[in-house]
Order: C-alpha cells, then structure tokens, then sequence
C-alpha cells in the first residue's frame, strides 16, 4: 500500500496521513448537517411538504457520497482532497431551482445527474481545458465570490439577524430573541476558532453552539447519540425517474449553471490544493483529468442516491497543512464520512441557529476571490460586479451568472475588444438573454 500511494517518494508515512485525512474529515463534518437542513429548507415555515426532502435520507446521502468522492479521488487520483455536496450549490438548488423556479426537488436531482454526465463526458473527451479557457478569469471569480455573498445573506437570514422589512425590503431583526442569540454567539466562538487557526473551526463551532444551545434550553436534548442509519427510500433513484421533464430552456439553464460552478470551483480546488501540497509540476496538475473524474463520478453517485452536486473542498488544504500528501489521507477521510452514518440523531439539535454561523464564515472564505478581479478595467469590472451583486439580490445564483455573462460581451465590444471574446461566450450570451425573455 505503502508503494501504491508511493509514501517514500512523497516523503509521507501511514501516521501524517492518517491525522491528514481526520483533520480533512473534521474541517468538512458540518457539511452532514448543513446539507440537510439547507436541501430541506427547514428554515422556511409553512413550505408544503411535498417540496422539502427528508432530512434522514439527506444526512445519508451526503456522508455516502462524501465517502465515494473521497475515495475515488484517493484511489484514482492519489490526491489528498476530500469531496462532498458543494456548500452553494446546495443554496442554488433549494432556494433557485426548488423554492424560487418551483422546480420539484426530484427534477432538480436529475438535473444534478446529468449536469455530472456531461462533466464525466468532458473529461474523458479532453474538452475541459477549451470550456475553463473559454470563461474569463475574472468572471468565474466573480461567480465564486457571488455564491460567498448569496450563501451568507441566507446564513443571516436562518440567524434571525437580517429580516423582511416592507419599508426597507431587508434590515436588523430582533437582536434580543433568543435564537438569533445564539446564532450571534455561534458567529463570534466560529471567528474566533477560525482566526486562531484552530483545524476544523466551522465544525467545532457548531458543535460548541449546539451543546450551548442545549444548556440554555433552547434547543431540545438527543435521547441518544448513536442510531440506526436513515432510510434513503424517501430520495434514492428519483433522479431517474424524472429525467423526461429536464427538457426545457429552464433546465437547461439549471443544468448548466450546476455544470459550471461545480466544474471551475473544482479546477480551483484541485490546482489550490496541489499547490499547497507541493504536487505541481511544471505548473501542470498531474492525472487532472482522474481527479476531475472521480469529481464527476462523485456527483452522479450523489444524484442517485439524493443530494445535490458533490464537489472537491477546499477544505482539504487544512487536512496537506497537518501532512497529508497522498490519496490515502482521502481514504482516511471517506471512512470517517461511513462512521459518521451511525451519528444521525444528533440532526436533532443542529437547528438553524447552529448552521447559520457555518453559512455566513464560509461565504467569508469564498468573497477572498474578490481580490483576484481587476477593477481598475471598467470593461471587467461592471459584468463581475453585477454577477456578484445580483445573486444576494435577486436571491439566484443563476440570476447572477446570467446577468454577469449578458453584460460581459457588452462592455468588451464597446472597448474595441471583440476579438478577445470567446465564441463560447457569445453562445452564452444568447442563452441568458432568451432565458430572461421567456422564463423571468
């Protein structure tokens, strides 16, 4: 084994990975409880029952798929990233595709599915490199940054902290309530772990949120700790059963915007996180195209089993920082995500005061690609500012990117800059204009 994942040449052994690969696991675990609650919209009252998911069948999902990705890309790739359902995608599906399109959650399953057929497609065709060169830097940070800004306006909005005002449409809830209380107290104990570098702060966080939660009473004490594993009869297969309704302009913008944010914000991680781990050579990722598969694979088989795009997470970097260095430490990782199956009744007590706190420190994390975007070119600067802006706004990812790829193409022919436009981009622009005109 120690050959296979070629220790010796990668100056690691069985011990730095191991607590590599459990430093990845617990700087990720909040995702087992995010994921749920985001994916079933528990923060929105009297949504009807038939557009939420179950929780349990969720929880299962994405520690199961959680572990396939990640064991894929250690056994595939060789890499140590670890993978799971995306944190903003996840947002898009419920809150875009679900609550805002009224697209039934089975539907958006299979969009999910396809959106990671045709990744799997692109790989294995080498088309990768055209569609990531085809996109303008500039934008594709600007939709990184745009998700940091929408996820964490929902993460204020689940905290109580920002609310509906018919004067102002948004402002300041009621700091004095009690579980917009402890959301603020989960916020501050978060920041102050994450700044004191403590691996795994998010999680931690919400852990030390919730036990606070339990002793002010305001959230309900577990009669168990350990329990069966949830059912995944309530989501497994039903992105099969709907792939006929997926025909339309509508999907087809859902599909392509899961096929887009998934597919740079993994080329982002992959490089970022090689990078880190000193596995670069000559400036070229080796065996991309088996990470970028195992990537893809990982979001079929989430699909499948009922959660929504599963990603590579950046997370993974914390886990090369405590000396991860080869595909075993995501081995090591994916069975922490089975273990972790047998711990599902404590999805009782990670209620939105708990998460919100995760949604709003990640969004943080995400809003740094800010500082990549050049604003001094006005040209630049107007189409990344209005995918960023749009999304918290409008309350849609997809809103956003289309706006942002309408407006590029505008700008950089009004500089005199046609040619440097991809025709990939034209393509887009016609796309997002017929999707305003007949689906907004």
């Amino acid at each position: 084994m120690k050959k296979f994942f070629q220790f010796d040449e990668l100056g690691t052994n069985y011990r730095r990975e191991f607590i590599g690969g459990l430093t990845t696991f617990l700087s990720m675990a909040y995702i087992l409880f995010v994921n749920p609650n985001t994916l079933a919209m528990t923060s929105i009252p009297d949504l009807p029952a038939e557009m939420r998911m179950d929780t349990g069948a969720i929880f299962t999902a994405t520690a199961i798929a959680a572990a396939v990705g990640s064991l894929l890309m250690g056994l595939i790739a060789k890499y140590p990233i670890a993978l799971a359902p995306g944190m903003g995608l996840n947002a898009f599906f419920s809150f875009t595709v679900v609550l805002t399109m009224g697209v039934p959650w089975q539907t958006a399953l299979s969009g999910v599915l396809v959106s990671g057929l045709i990744f799997i497609l692109l790989t294995l065709s080498g088309l990768r490199e055209r569609i990531i060169n085809s996109i303008p830097a500039e934008l594709k940070f600007a939709v990184s940054a745009g998700i940091g800004l929408f996820i964490t306006f929902v993460g204020f909005q689940n905290a109580g902290i920002i609310v509906n005002n018919d004067a102002t449409l948004v402002g300041l809830g009621d700091l004095t309530n009690p579980q917009t209380l402890l959301a603020i107290f989960g916020i501050f104990v978060t920041v102050i772990l994450m700044v004191r570098g403590v691996k795994g702060g998010i999680f931690y966080g919400m852990l030390i949120t919730a036990i606070i939660g339990m002793l002010t009473q305001q959230i309900a004490v577990p009669d168990k700790v350990v329990g069966a594993i949830p059912s995944l009869a309530p989501t497994f297969g039903q992105a099969f059963m709907n792939l006929d309704q997926i025909f339309t302009v509508q999907m087809l913008v859902v599909i392509l915007t899961f096929l887009f944010v998934d597919f740079f914000d993994t080329a982002g991680t992959l490089v970022g996180v090689a990078n880190q781990a000193g596995l670069m050579k000559d400036n070229k990722l080796p065996r991309a195209g088996k990470a970028l598969f195992a990537d893809s694979a990982a979001t079929v088989v989430g699909s499948v089993l009922g959660t929504s795009t599963t990603t590579s997470y950046v997370e993974s970097s914390a886990g090369v920082a405590a000396g991860a260095r080869s595909g075993f430490a995501s081995v090591v990782t994916a069975a922490f995500f089975l273990l972790a199956l047998f711990f599902s009744p404590l999805l009782g007590v990670i209620t939105s005061a708990v998460t919100a706190p995760a949604l709003i420190i990640v969004g943080a994390l995400m809003v740094s690609s800010l500082g990549k975007i050049d604003w001094g070119r006005f040209e630049i600067a107007v189409p990344a500012f209005l995918t960023i802006i749009t999304m918290p706004l409008a309350y849609s990812i997809a809103t956003g990117i289309a706006i942002g790829f309408i407006f590029y193409p505008i700008t950089m022919i009004m500089k005199g800059k046609a040619k440097d436009i991809h025709p990939v981009m034209y393509g887009l622009f016609v796309i997002f204009i017929l999707y305003f005109i007949f689906l907004v």
